[in-house]
């Protein structure tokens, strides 16, 4: 269409043009010859001749100008056409379309699937080092400092004032705060027979590397997680020595060697041993506080904030976890670990469970973002620890070599590649999850590893804040949908905990 008007355009004026021109041939003689212009000067006519506007050779190179400057609307036009094109479609599968249902209006899709149009925002970390200025609060701009790429972390100093870090330390005394991790659990070996698991399925799910023997730290790693026990290389060989497991003394497990012990051997030889708090994963005490409707005015404050940082749609912060804050006592620390684990097609979200369509055997929280507030400044220790951020490769078998273990934050905190200090009102944030490339959640970001180092003097207090995100887009548009046809009051999220 605006190639057509351009042309028609353009034949209007030479028109009016090649008219013109008639009508200036028509002037200069009449049928008797006499000229209907005052007379001028003989060398004066000959000279207004020559240069007419209506002679040949012009018209000539009027109609060659007017021919390459209609080759070059249409060439624009094309370009211009092309690139709406693109851009079109690329906004087509990022972004919503204007004719499909906003999250806002709480909708259902027509549709049995939900149309995909949220995109998550994704602060860019741009490099180390980099300061972003950012609105959190009216009237202030903060600094936002990246710390990695890989995790993707940033530092936001005086993110909380000093008197809403009071409030907050003074609202979980209020409530009770509970011990963040219990003693040794019972009830592993009726779990395992409940699963049916062989022996050999056992052994097959530890060997992480699959080399048919089982290493220090593949037993280890098992320990931790199923036990929430913290043994070091040299626990463990002395464990090994009381049950008399390894036969041949070389600090490797065989399948025969594997077989003889029974499921629950580790544990009834830690509980007849016993189990000090320092060997647990985590030493603290924790409670948890609700930023909804009718909270603390400083919660809801913090939850606001939040929100302008991450940039994401209110929704999702809303239908997260509450507010956690811990407490460690001096000799309190939290071995590292990721906040959430990889989800892979059996597993489930636990804040999404009740939209599943289907049972899953496993569940991990999916806490899209964590982001940490310290609460006071640490006399000695507290650091959050991050052991292999920024490593070019990452491999979890390397993380535990030659009795070394980075994950281990009372004795190794000063071996990773980056640890901030606790200092009041600062924040930190990052992402446990990648993107997935279309504006959803992607893949665990394995460099999300992080752990509270001991604290050697004084108290320390932190809060954390998790952003809940199902990887699965439609668990997740189920769930928001689930949550808002139930009336306001009647929609709690972790709020018995």
């Amino acid at each position: 269409g605006r190639l057509f008007s351009v042309i028609s355009e353009a034949r209007v004026i030479l028109c009016k043009y090649y008219d013109y021109c008639k009508k200036q041939k028509g002037l200069d003689t009449t049928p008797s010859g006499s000229a209907t212009l005052p007379l001028r000067p003989p060398c004066e006519r000959h000279s207004s001749h020559k240069s007419s506007v209506c002679s040949r050779s012009y018209f000539v190179v009027v109609m060659v100008f007017f021919h390459v400057y209609i080759i070059n609307v249409i060439a624009l036009l094309f370009y211009v056409h092309y690139s709406s094109g693109q851009e079109d479609a690329t906004r087509s599968r990022d972004a919503p379309g204007s004719d499909q249902p906003r999250p806002e209006s709480r909708r259902p899709p027509s549709k049995a699937e939900f149309q995909r149009d949220v995109s998550l925002t994704r602060i860019e970390g741009i490099r180390v080092g980099h300061v972003q200025r950012v609105s959190l609060v009216p009237g202030k701009v903060h600094e936002m400092r990246t710390l990695s790429m890989k995790p993707l972390l940033f530092e936001i100093p005086g993110f909380l004032s000093e008197d809403e870090c009071r409030v907050v330390m003074q609202l979980a005394q209020l409530k009770g705060l509970m011990e963040s991790q219990l003693m040794v659990q019972d009830g592993q070996e009726e779990l395992a027979k409940e699963l049916n698991l062989s022996p050999e399925e056992i052994f097959n799910l530890l060997d992480i590397n699959q080399d048919g023997q089982l290493q220090l730290h593949e037993i280890l790693t098992h320990s931790r997680v199923r036990d929430g026990i913290w043994l070091t290389p040299e626990n463990l060989r002395e464990i090994y020595a009381g049950l008399n497991a390894d036969k041949d003394g070389n600090g490797l497990l065989s399948l025969e060697e594997f077989r003889l012990l029974n499921n629950d051997a580790f544990q009834r030889f830690l509980l007849q041993r016993g189990v000090k708090r320092s060997q647990l994963v985590r030493n603290s005490r924790h409670t948890w506080l609700y930023q909804g409707k009718g909270a603390h005015q400083v919660l809801q404050d913090i939850k606001t904030r939040v929100t302008r940082l991450t940039r994401l749609p209110p929704i999702l912060v809303d239908l997260s976890e509450p507010l956690q804050v811990v407490r460690y006592e001096e000799g309190g620390h939290y071995h590292a670990h990721h906040d959430s684990g990889p989800v892979y097609p059996e597993t489930g979200c636990t804040h999404t469970r009740l939209a599943a369509n289907t049972s899953t055997p496993f569940e991990t929280s999916c806490r899209y973002i964590t982001v940490l507030f310290y609460l006071n400044s640490v006399e000695g220790g507290g650091e959050t620890a991050f052991p292999v951020a920024d490593n070019r490769t990452y491999d979890e078998v390397s993380l535990i070599q030659n009795d070394v273990d980075l994950l281990d934050t009372r004795r190794n905190c000063d071996k990773s590649n980056l640890r901030v200090k606790p200092t009041k009102g600062t924040a930190v944030f990052w992402y446990n999850y990648l993107s997935d490339g279309r504006g959803w959640v992607g893949e665990q970001d394995e460099y999300a590893v992080h752990g509270g180092c001991v604290v050697t003097k004084g108290i320390k207090w932190i809060a954390n804040k998790w952003i809940n995100i199902d990887p699965d887009y439609q668990r997740q548009a189920r769930y928001q949908q689930l949550v808002s046809q139930q009336p306001e009051d009647e929609v709690t999220w972790f709020m018995q905990l």
